[in-house]
């Protein structure tokens, strides 16, 4: 069993950025090429260990784009177009196996990290603490991720071998459901926020701290604007959900109540990401180009509907996101259609007609961050909350700054690329992006039913997350069903029409007896416990 399993590599790795992000590529290479110099890890190392082993679900990469999101979650959500095939609705089983095992390595980090740190006197423990809390929260953040696309799965059990003495019989974890799993992670979340507001790091540990994250560079308070933000998602995610409902709403009013005990990521200067510094190093997008725009395996083209939002409303992000197809007449931008047979829509392809995203903004951006949270996300959060309770002119002004902040994050990611080829796009002005807002498709109105408002949030949400935040996305589309999209449908299949989530993966099933207690429930068509209709 993969998650059972703990990566020496990813736990030494938090050694190597010891030495700052001023280490050359050789220093990296050198120290990685020989682990023995390491004799153990440390709860500082570990915490970069933990960080490392899901960098390359989040940093673009090719093994993500290609293995994983290519045939599941990115034509699910029609981030893409694809030309329709059979059993095009049922997950691959390499990509749900490496996702699966990608979040077991993440945990078994996560749980070393946990003995070593428990194993500390309570003097180190205290002066340590900001390693524990803000591995908590990144832990929650890849469950959360995990829950979402399978409902169920090993979790307060799992990844123990180490802490099993390496005993397998007694490491063999059975399945937690997600609303238990998630109620835990929403009170740990809430501890967490109470604790990184009065935490307090010595010289040492703050130079640590700041050395071995690579994620928000040290900084505490993004930590906090982080987790605060997280339990925003998380509790949205549940609003309908009948056992969190009341929760749900109550402390999402106390989180936007309180900006200055709960603050949030409100710009995108506090964008929580995995930035790029030197392609070269190991923290690198370079995978992107292959991951989505493999030589005939089309993993970047447009669909219809994404086009079609984009023209109606002439939305400047048209050319940040997509160029024309390259046999396009006149540059027009065409998306595929997912209700036309297969071979029609692969004859568009080949003959050059389909838009797909910009090489310069995507695929050929060697400098591509890991986008863990934005600005975007919360104001979108914020707006659908104002929404729900009825602050009709809240709820507007979110929603508004949330495309603003959409626009500015591409406008950001373009301006970073070296790409030769793709579109560059230097500002959009004011004037632009008051004719979006105003626009038909988009404009949003007090006096809109919450409904009304709930669909444009949704729409803009999906236009925003896009293939950058594709687990996100396919999380929002199912809860709130909007975008409304059409498939084609595959009366070849078991499977007819997209899934409402993951089955457990093959090795999975063979190598954990406590399978047998959930097999019952492991359908495609099972929905998760937040997907309320």
């Amino acid at each position: 069993m993969k998650y059972l399993i703990m990566d020496l590599r990813y736990m030494l790795f938090g050694a190597l950025l010891a030495c700052s992000f001023s280490c050359t590529e050789d220093d990296l290479a050198d120290a990685y090429a020989e682990p023995s110099r390491i004799a153990e890890t440390t709860v500082d190392k570990q915490f970069t260990g933990v960080l490392v082993a899901g960098q390359d679900y989040i940093v673009p990469n090719y093994t993500n784009y290609f293995v994983v999101l290519r045939g599941t979650l990115n034509p699910w959500t029609q981030s893409i177009g694809v030309s329709n095939s059979p059993n095009q609705y049922v997950p691959g089983s390499s990509g749900v196996e490496s996702f699966w095992n990608n979040y077991y390595e993440v945990l078994a980090q996560y749980r070393e990290m946990q003995r070593i740190y428990n194993n500390l006197d309570p003097a180190a423990q205290e002066d340590r603490a900001i390693f524990r809390l803000a591995a908590a929260t990144y832990m929650h953040y890849e469950t959360q991720r995990a829950v979402d696309l399978f409902g169920f799965l090993p979790y307060f059990d799992a990844g123990m071998l180490s802490t099993n003495a390496g005993n397998y019989s007694e490491s063999y974890a059975s399945f937690d459901s997600g609303s238990d799993i998630y109620t835990f992670m929403l009170d740990d979340l809430q501890a967490i926020a109470d604790e990184l507001a009065s935490v307090e790091l010595s010289p040492g540990v703050a130079a640590s701290f700041t050395s071995q994250d690579i994620i928000n560079g040290g900084d505490v308070m993004l930590w906090r604007r982080f987790t605060n933000s997280l339990r925003m998602r998380m509790l949205m995610r549940v609003v309908e959900a009948p056992e969190f409902s009341s929760r749900a709403t109550a402390e999402l009013s106390e989180i936007i109540g309180n900006s200055e005990r709960f603050p949030t990521v409100e710009t995108g200067e506090q964008n929580i990401m995995i930035d790029v510094f030197d392609p070269t190093s190991t923290i690198n997008s370079r995978g992107f180009r292959d991951g989505i725009n493999s030589a005939g395996w089309d993993g970047d083209d447009a669909s219809q509907a994404l086009i079609d939002l984009l023209l109606e409303s002439n939305d400047p992000r048209l050319e940040l996101l997509f160029e024309p197809g390259t046999e396009s007449p006149d540059g027009a931008y065409l998306g595929i259609d997912p209700l036309l047979d297969g071979s029609e829509q692969q004859q568009l392809v080949n003959d050059g007609l389909i838009a797909f995203y910009n090489r310069r903004t995507f695929s050929e951006n060697e400098y591509f961050p890991g986008l863990l949270f934005s600005a975007a996300e919360t104001s979108f959060l914020l707006a659908e909350y104002y929404a729900r309770t009825g602050d009709g002119e809240a709820a507007v002004t979110a929603y508004e700054t949330g495309i603003r902040q959409s626009i500015d994050f591409y406008l950001y990611v373009n301006s970073v690329s070296s790409a030769s080829t793709g579109v560059v796009v230097e500002e959009v002005s004011d004037a632009d992006y008051q004719a979006l807002i105003e626009s038909e498709p988009v404009q949003m109105t007090p006096g809109q039913s919450t409904e009304d408002k709930i669909q444009l949030i949704a729409r803009q949400k999906w236009l925003h997350f896009n293939i950058v935040q594709p687990y996100e996305n396919w999380a929002e589309v199912r809860r709130l069903d909007y975008p409304t999209l059409g498939f084609w449908t595959d009366n070849s299949s078991t499977q007819p029409l997209p899934p409402s989530r993951w089955t457990i993966p093959g090795r999975e099933i063979t190598y954990n007896a406590n399978y047998s207690e959930v097999s019952g429930e492991d359908k495609l068509t099972n929905t998760l416990f937040w997907d309320v209709d």
